[in-house]
């Protein structure tokens, strides 16, 4: 071996596809796993709680295009995950998650933290692998790696058991002494331990698995693109009222470059267009081509309906509120996907980031849009102006939408928003933009709370120059807040801003109305901003709205100058999205 470790073949692995950071909570099963990567230029962020690594790689994979890797310690290391790697399967981003494991010769014996991962874990991954000899690692890292990029991204698991992962020598002496075969005397304990020694060496020294290079991550499209793109321009020319709904699906396995051009082909396609999940500020703050309210009403009304990257699901109102009679063009890397609750007019399983790209340059002169565009800006500037009309000034509390408005002019050009909670983040999606593609972190479809702390850490790891904002509720801030922790060792300055209402909000208005009782859903007004303080942040109480200004200024002050920031804001009550329960 060239490597002194297991844990150094990974390391080098790692490196060459261009990753990073390695998240991670220590465990002695997977240690080699840290220093290999360590020694081999990568960061080692470590974290609070397994979760956090997983969405601190879901969040690193969402913003550089390559699959964020964590690595956790056996049994309940890899199980403390599982929340995280469903989130991120059900977003359909790659990541790969290294799982330690009990020695492969005790593996079912009882050993410590020894559990059938396979079988937690293959519900929840595109593929879940074990590595059983040394040599298997590096072409098992490599299959991982293309499994999570190719088609429908998504999250591997790979369990590489501890034995395969310390020095030869260190191993050796682990079997013979934990086995008593070195005690072992006489002829009986020669051939035990020539038995031993013979296994090390097939577990070290098997012949290598030959397996293809590095995978491409590339985002070329298959083969009869080119009928597609045909009709889909024709379609498009031929539009009279448009429009173009992008999702998470439309950017994964982008770089940061490949967002930007991609943002310039929909720029030049110019059909009014909708974002959604990761697609949130692709077009950055405010584009003329970019609307954010009343899309029901547009989808209802357009002629042409191009939908990139986004299934029919509740979002969508499984496509029940797409006009019946519109060209509805569906394009998704899903097979399952593309026809699921809605049966498109041309269905596309392809790239859709991609595939918008070529879409741009193929479409021709196109009718005049301008009397539709007017539509759907008059009826945008309508319900900004609404949701400003509700905005209170004044008042023994701060009002969460005042309260947004202003952090809405202050955030920075390279801001990043990350949005953990119910009710105070929904209610700040309405009013936040975000400034630039891949800029914007949400879980997506499994709506998952708890995603906040390892976002953050995420984010601020392969972004460490940019603006960090964390919108929690109060109910999910409990999830992660010990990531303060985290952001003080390795230097990271997010600004967390907790919406206090002392409740479970976006449940408790509506089952108070229909049940007539608050059981389960009250909470206290917290002091998280001291919680945040004793993990070595600053906190800041907000509870004037006359001092919103002012205290977001000292937060950002902070931050710009390393030091993570958690601003308690203490919310009136509001109204704003009444019968909005999530069920």
């Amino acid at each position: 071996m060239t490597h002194p470790h297991g844990g150094s073949i990974i390391g080098e692995l790692l490196a060459s596809y261009g990753v990073q950071c390695v998240y991670t909570l220590c465990g002695g099963h997977i240690s080699p796993i840290l220093t290999g990567a360590k020694a081999h230029g990568l960061k080692i962020v470590d974290v609070r709680d397994e979760r956090s690594a997983a969405f601190a790689a879901d969040a690193a994979s969402r913003m550089t295009g390559l699959p964020g890797v964590c690595a956790v310690t056996a049994g309940p290391g890899v199980t403390n995950t599982m929340t995280a790697v469903k989130n991120a399967q059900m977003a359909q981003q790659p990541m790969v998650i290294f799982g330690g494991a009990t020695a492969t010769i005790l593996r079912g014996r009882g050993s410590l933290q020894d559990i059938d991962q396979m079988s937690v874990m293959r519900p929840v991954t595109k593929w879940a692998g074990r590595v059983t000899k040394v040599g298997e690692i590096e072409p098992f890292v490599r299959k991982a790696f293309r499994i999570a990029t190719e088609g429908v991204p998504g999250p591997v698991f790979l369990e590489v058991p501890v034995d395969l992962l310390y020095p030869e020598g260190i191993v050796e002496e682990w079997y013979l002494k934990e086995s008593g075969v070195d005690a072992m005397k006489g002829p009986v304990g020669t051939v035990a331990q020539f038995a031993m020694k013979g296994y090390l060496k097939r577990q070290f020294h098997m012949p290598h698995i030959p397996m293809p290079k590095r995978p491409s991550l590339g985002l070329d499209l298959g083969p009869g693109v080119e009928a597609q793109l045909a009709k889909v321009a024709s379609a498009v020319e031929g539009a009279k009222q448009p429009a173009l709904v992008i999702g998470s699906q439309a950017v994964v396995n982008m770089t940061p470059d490949e967002a930007e051009e991609l943002a310039a082909a929909v720029e030049r396609l110019g059909m009014p267009t909708f974002l959604g999940g990761s697609a949130r500020g692709l077009l950055g703050r405010r584009s003329a081509i970019q609307f954010r309210h009343k899309r029901s009403k547009a989808l209802r009304e357009a002629d042409v309906v191009i939908v990139c990257g986004f299934p029919f699901d509740f979002r969508m109102g499984y496509g029940r509120k797409i006009n019946n009679k519109a060209t509805l063009v569906s394009i998704n890397l899903d097979p399952v996907a593309l026809k699921k609750n809605r049966r498109p007019t041309i269905a596309v399983e392809q790239h859709p980031g991609r595939f918008l790209a070529q879409l741009s340059n193929q479409v021709g002169s196109t009718p005049d849009w301008t009397g539709w565009f007017a539509t759907l800006k008059e009826r945008e500037d309508a319900r900004d102006a609404e949701i400003a009309s509700k905005a209170k000034t004044e008042g023994p509390l701060v009002d969460p939408i005042q309260l947004f408005l202003r952090i809405e002019e202050k955030l920075a050009d390279d801001s990043i928003l990350i949005v953990d909670g119910g009710d105070f983040v929904a209610t700040g999606a309405y009013i936040v933009r975000p400034r630039k593609a891949l800029s914007w972190l949400d879980p997506g479809v499994f709506g998952t709370l708890g995603v906040g702390g390892g976002f953050a850490v995420g984010a601020a790891s392969v972004r460490p120059d940019a603006e960090v904002w964390l919108f929690y509720g109060d109910g999910s801030s409990a999830y992660s807040l010990a990531e303060f922790d985290t952001y003080v060792r390795h230097g990271m300055a997010p600004i967390a801003v907790i919406g206090t209402d002392a409740s479970w909000q976006q449940i408790a208005r509506d089952q108070k109305v229909i049940l007539g009782d608050l059981v389960g859903t009250e909470l206290l007004r917290t002091a998280y901003h001291e919680v945040a303080e004793g993990y070595g942040g600053k906190g800041l109480l907000l509870t004037d709205p006359a001092k919103i200004d002012e205290v977001l200024d000292e937060a950002k002050k902070l931050a710009s100058e390393g030091t993570p920031v958690c601003i308690n804001v203490h919310l009136a009550g509001s109204d704003f999205r009444e019968g909005s329960i999530s069920i």
